[in-house]
């Protein structure tokens, strides 16, 4: 999809409210038509009549109505402007937030999440700016045109001089077309990288603090902030120095267009009215010679924002930016989402995976070859040192990084699209960092169940969540705060694990949840999770505790599967087993690697 392709769509969204602003734009250039028609009027008047007539005070009524009929118009105007960008930016925030969750998880964007906020700000926002300005130059041409017979019928000599700046701004514009595209393409990453390296210096401020490494960061940021500055100072400088010049030969042409009118006045007779008409559809016609100038550098600075949306979709046709979907503003409610119900089809039997390899694009380093197979009711453990590939072996499993190659089949059935098929009734999972949200403890659980149709104090003793909860100022109802700041490391793990249970799923899937427990707690959470039930499992961990409960244990080294079998076979007969039971491995920082 190109540019003008792009920008039709977000007109065409709301089309009749996109022409109540051409139109209220039209008739407010139609209102300053009639003051200048006014004016002249008035002057002419008054240049035949010195003293104050009736017909000087309907003159001045007539100016009185017209102002207050502006008023009223540019008013109208405003509202429907500003209802109208709005709807534009949230149809395209909409959009990018669909394709977003769409993603595999573990790579949703395709940068940083500060520069991904940067492109939904900024980027949107250009977009929207160009409809209007294009609305604007509509409703000037259309001034300009019935500007131009009017005066024309006064001079025509002096009404042509009024194209002239027009034609000199078109040209400097398109001069400057390449420029303009580098330095905006320049200050647009500038801006993406500061906002990167902001969220990822709030997110790890306790990492910095340990490290002492204030003043690295500090340095380095100062750097960042530089560059930024410098190629936005470039990049502004240019776009003024560009709406100066507009400016400038705008005032140029007006000069002498006045010039010609005043020597006009004398060898051709022209009237005060006629001067005062000039003079006042001079500012108008300026402007539009002006907003022309605009909209051709604007134009080159929005296809650069379109690019950057269009790298936001990671591969979804561009026209779905702005696919038209319904949206839910000024107090509409959305639907209620259907909770997907258990059906007899569905209970896991078995699940295998077959050649499942992943590899991360900037390391090179993931899985590879990957078997295993979970029966129903069993405890499938997946252990290594670290970077050995455990995180990445669940996050492809499930959906949340892309596979390579292999395949996924669930009760003999192959999972073509693992990222919305892994999601309960048929498995939940939880990361071993638990993503937590600054509102009530009960919403992190639920996360948009209805507390009716769950049994969460169930969830909550199973976690071993319910002793901490009575501890708590407001028990369930506590705000955790940002990230979960108020709990403890294995607060938020329990907590995670609490969510999880809720959702009564056939697969579980942990990912080190017992890493920030004490060896009671943890002890106690398998206890309470198994009394329940048969549960099927999958974990990665290295406690003892977990080893010695499972049925099958996948032992990777450097991504691959070194060995697997019952914890007995693997210390009888794996060396890496071994050596992972008894901690030498973590003393061993030269087999370390990535993930």
């Amino acid at each position: 999809m190109k540019m003008p392709q792009f920008l039709w769509r977000i007109i065409r969204y709301r089309i009749w409210q996109y022409l109540a602003n051409v139109v209220t734009d039209a008739a407010f250039m139609t209102t300053r038509l009639a003051f200048g028609l006014i004016i002249q009027g008035f002057f002419n008047t008054l240049q035949q009549q010195p003293r104050i007539s009736p017909a000087l005070w309907g003159w001045i009524g007539l100016m009185v109505l017209a102002a207050f009929l502006r008023g009223a118009i540019s008013y109208g105007n405003a509202r429907i402007t500003v209802g109208m960008n709005f709807l534009q930016r949230v149809l395209m925030h909409r959009n990018l937030l669909e394709r977003i969750l769409q993603r595999p998880g573990a790579r949703a964007v395709p940068a940083s999440p500060g520069e991904a906020m940067n492109r939904f700000r900024d980027d949107v926002q250009n977009g929207v700016n160009l409809t209007n300005t294009i609305s604007d130059v509509i409703a000037n041409s259309y001034f300009m045109l019935a500007a131009t017979y009017i005066l024309a019928r006064i001079s025509v000599p002096i009404t042509l001089t009024v194209f002239l700046p027009l034609i000199l701004v078109i040209a400097i514009a398109q001069s400057m077309k390449k420029r303009l595209t580098v330095y905006r393409q320049a200050s647009r990453a500038a801006t993406s990288e500061l906002t990167s390296a902001i969220g990822e210096i709030f997110g790890a401020v306790q990492a910095i603090q340990v490290a002492g490494a204030e003043p690295e960061v500090v340095t380095h940021f100062r750097s960042l902030n530089d560059k930024r500055r410098l190629l936005i100072l470039r990049d502004t400088v240019l776009s003024n120095t560009l709406t100066a010049t507009f400016a400038n030969t705008v005032g140029i042409g007006r000069g002498v267009i006045l010039i010609m009118v005043a020597l006009s006045i004398r060898s051709h007779g022209l009237s005060v009215g006629d001067l005062a008409i000039f003079l006042y559809y001079l500012s108008s016609v300026s402007g539009f010679v002006q907003s022309v100038g605009n909209l051709l550098a604007q134009y080159i600075q929005t296809d650069v924002s379109f690019g950057r949306l269009v790298a936001l979709l990671q591969g979804a046709p561009a026209a779905s930016l702005v696919t038209y979907n319904p949206l839910y503003v000024r107090g509409a409610e959305p639907p209620e989402l259907p909770r997907q119900r258990k059906t007899p089809e569905q209970p896991l039997k078995q699940l295998e995976a077959r050649n499942l390899s992943y590899h991360y694009p900037d390391t090179g380093r993931g899985i590879s070859n990957i078997n295993l197979t979970l029966k129903r009711g069993s405890i499938t453990v997946i252990t290594g040192r670290i970077g050995s590939g455990k995180t990445t072996l669940l996050q492809v499993l499930l959906g949340l990084l892309p596979k390579d190659e292999g395949e996924i089949i669930w009760n003999g059935n192959p999972v073509s699209d693992p990222a919305s098929f892994f999601v309960p009734p048929q498995s939940a999972y939880t990361a071993q960092v638990p993503h937590l949200f600054s509102d009530p403890l009960k919403e992190n659980i639920l996360l948009g169940l209805r507390e009716e149709d769950v049994d969460i104090q169930r969830a909550v003793h199973t976690a071993v969540l319910d002793h901490d909860v009575t501890l708590l100022e407001n028990g369930l109802d506590t705000v955790i705060g940002p990230r979960g700041v108020k709990l403890s490391g294995g607060q938020a793990q329990r907590t995670a694990a609490a969510r999880m249970l809720v959702r009564e799923s056939d697969l579980l899937v942990f990912d080190d949840l017992s890493s920030a427990l004490d060896v009671e707690t943890e002890q106690t959470m398998w206890e309470r999770l198994f009394a329940q039930g048969a549960f099927t499992c999958l974990v990665v961990s290295h406690r003892k505790a977990v080893l010695q409960r499972a049925d099958h244990i996948l032992v990777l080294k450097h991504g691959r599967l070194e060995a697997e079998g019952t914890l007995p076979e693997l210390m009888a007969n794996c060396e890496e087993m071994q050596q992972l039971w008894h901690g030498a491995w973590e003393s061993r920082e030269e087999d370390v690697v990535e993930r």
